[in-house]
């Protein structure tokens, strides 16, 4: 599957378009957690970050929630920069910047 990257679309178009992503999963819960990190963080990306969130957002509703909230194993190469934001984020969205 091509990324939206790879279509070249403008930075700012791609975002919407991630934005929407995250907060239509399908699982109300990832819904919540990662629409409002996308809110928060997204146009603090660039291009090879939004890559990266964009990556993240094909792990299924239910793997990716086990991971943030149930501790489940987190496979090495998931385990980045921006998947530990994600994390920290849904421990205390209130508390992130």
């Amino acid at each position: 599957m091509l990324s939206m990257n790879d279509n070249k679309i403008p930075a700012d178009i791609r975002r919407k378009k991630l934005r929407f992503r995250a907060w239509h999963r399908g699982m109300k819960e990832m819904d919540i957690i990662l629409g409002n990190f996308a809110d928060k963080r997204l146009d603090q990306y660039q291009d090879e970050q939004l890559d990266v969130f964009e990556a993240l957002l094909h792990i299924p509703d239910q793997v990716f929630y086990s991971m943030l909230v149930h501790g489940a194993e987190i496979p090495p190469e998931v385990n980045g920069p921006i998947f530990q934001d994600i994390f920290q984020f849904a421990k205390d969205p209130l508390g992130s910047p």
